[in-house]
């Protein structure tokens, strides 16, 4: 990348997160449409996570690293400390290519 597109990232991105304190109180959005900014952003978290799940290098990641991504869902979703949800993941997922190196 040439420094004018990393300039122009960065200034973009200083803009985008400068906007929301000085916009703060000057524009009213509905009740409606804040649920549905919610749901778009949980969904766009869900792609995210989907497809980071799947792929690694354009190709298939394996079943391990589902396993793992299960694991730590399941763990998030009791409500596990963070920390043992990472450590739980990375270490089915640890396991299951051990114990299979082709997964």
């Amino acid at each position: 990348m040439t420094l004018g597109v990393i300039l122009a990232l960065a200034a973009g991105t200083y803009a985008m997160r400068l906007a929301g304190p000085l916009l703060h109180g000057r524009i009213r959005i509905s009740p409606r449409w804040e649920q549905l900014m919610w749901i778009a952003a949980i969904l766009l978290l869900g792609a995210f996570v989907a497809t980071s799940t799947a792929f690694e290098s354009g190709g298939f990641a394996g079943w391990a690293r589902f396993a793992g991504v299960l694991v730590g869902g399941v763990l998030a979703w009791r409500r596990a400390p963070f920390v043992v949800v990472v450590v739980a993941a990375a270490a089915v997922t640890a396991l299951l290519r051990l114990l299979d190196p082709a997964m």
